[in-house]
């Protein structure tokens, strides 16, 4: 069995270098115009560039997003950026919306169009329409569980992406108008303000003066709030499934969550070599290390109504450690440590 893809996101040229030495076969990035992460270090024309000719020398692969869903107005400059694109040449382009599908098509035939979670793929006929439409690659909803992949890799050959770890958006694979309507940010420009993770009160039509916390405290009522999402326990299920890429997400997250999960997740991916498929328990603390909201499987096992919901009433992150430093180098047993 081929050994799937571990793709790293890199929401700035450090975090790149990060998960590449961790050991990430791809890494994902994107431009400040055109990406779902607007708010993260992203790449200018130069940055993408360098960011190019690093992951060639370190042998990986580069994915570029150009995932937002497009108004008229935006038309032209996306075309404007798929000549750049073209010109860098990575090794993808992630794509939501059929019309940029169509214009990459036609400015950059050559670079591997892959489709993003955010067009919400859940069945094997949407995923047979994009395979037919020269799509290569299909990243699939997180709506769906483990034995509905199977049932779309029945029917298709073109490759299957899913997430495996990392932060869960409440609505349907992203599509949220929460923090349009609150604060004017639309999360399908990348420009998601977490709106669903703020603190919230009831008020009564006739008496606006009073507020009653949105929350309990066995277990509450965080129906917004979703734990993030944990599969190290399930890699080879997903793997047997047909998943040809296991996608870690965090663009927004910090240095140290990108290099330990990577690294985590790169032992796990690389010991599905050897079945049984055994998680470790070193796994599991590693992973708890790094800021999350708790962990759930999301719909891959099936609907979990209760156990996917962060009811913590503070809604706060959750880490064991603290990053201290960054060891920029090591030589003649001297280590360079930046504070």
């Amino acid at each position: 069995m081929k050994t799937p893809e571990l793709l790293a996101p890199a929401g700035s040229f450090e975090k790149l270098r990060t998960a590449l030495h961790y050991g990430a076969d791809a890494v994902y990035l994107g431009s400040s115009e055109f990406s779902l992460r607007a708010k993260a270090d992203n790449f200018t024309s130069i940055g993408l560039e360098q960011a190019a000719d690093l992951v060639r020398k370190k042998g990986g692969k580069l994915y570029v997003t150009v995932n937002i869903f497009p108004h008229n107005k935006d038309i032209h400059l996306i075309k404007d950026h798929l000549f750049l694109l073209k010109r860098i040449s990575p090794d993808a382009l992630i794509v939501s919306d059929i019309g940029a599908f169509e214009l990459a098509s036609e400015i950059a035939p050559d670079i591997p169009l892959h489709i993003s979670t955010q067009a919400n793929i859940t069945n094997y006929r949407s995923a047979r329409f994009w395979e037919r439409s020269g799509a290569k690659r299909l990243v699939l909803s997180r709506e769906l569980t483990i034995e509905e992949i199977r049932e779309i890799r029945e029917h298709v050959s073109v490759e299957l992406e899913c997430f495996i770890h990392g932060a869960i958006c409440i609505s349907y694979s992203g599509r949220c108008y929460i923090s349009s309507f609150l604060a004017n940010r639309s999360a399908n420009r990348g420009e998601c303000t977490n709106s669903c993770r703020w603190n919230y009160t009831l008020t009564e039509e006739k008496r606006p003066r009073e507020h009653l916390p949105v929350y309990e405290n066995d277990r509450g009522t965080y129906v917004l709030s979703s734990k993030d999402l944990c599969m190290i326990g399930h890699l080879d299920s997903l793997a047997d499934a047909g998943v040809d890429s296991f996608k870690i997400e965090g663009r927004m997250k910090g240095i140290n969550y990108v290099a330990g999960v990577v690294k985590t997740y790169r032992e796990a991916v690389d010991s599905l070599k050897n079945r049984p498929y055994r998680v470790k328990e070193k796994w599991l603390k590693e992973l708890s290390m790094f800021s999350s909201r708790g962990y759930t499987t999301g719909m891959f096992l099936g609907k979990q109504p209760d156990s996917g919901y962060n009811h913590d009433e503070e809604n706060a992150y959750r880490m064991s450690h603290e990053l201290v430093g960054v060891v920029k180098s090591v030589n003649n047993g001297k280590t360079a440590v930046s504070l």
